[in-house]
């Protein structure tokens, strides 16, 4: 499956924007999914979006949902994460992951299990 490896995080005050990206490298076969998931410490971690790379059809938590917009470049194998309206709650280590080989076509967030392949995570600071 390759590697995961994210993008474009950093340090914003509350209610700017970040875009978020995530290149599924090294594949020989382009994933069925690919999705964002942030964690902060002491929490579990928590889902933010994904995307079904092939139909496009998108999935996403409700504290994002308006603000946050999930994409992706099939020929690339890679997934973006527009951010915008940050809020401090948005502060979070913020993971990509890859579902390979899955035939889920569910209309919720892919079950968390199928996600299998994960980057190393970029940081997102949203300040007051």
């Amino acid at each position: 499956q390759g590697e995961l490896v994210e993008f474009g995080g950093g340090s914003v005050q509350a209610g700017g924007s970040l875009k978020l990206s995530c290149e599924a490298s090294g594949i020989t076969r382009i994933p069925a999914y690919m999705g964002w998931f942030r964690q902060v410490p002491g929490k579990e971690r928590e889902d933010v979006a994904a995307i079904h790379m092939r139909d496009g059809i998108t999935f996403y938590t409700d504290s994002v949902k308006g603000r946050f917009t999930i994409t992706r470049d099939i020929a690339k194998s890679t997934v973006y994460l527009q951010m915008n309206s940050l809020k401090p709650e948005d502060t979070a280590m913020y993971y990509c992951a890859a579902v390979y080989g899955a035939h889920y076509s569910g209309s919720v967030f892919p079950p968390r299990y199928l996600f299998k392949s994960w980057g190393q995570g970029t940081q997102v600071t949203v300040s007051s």
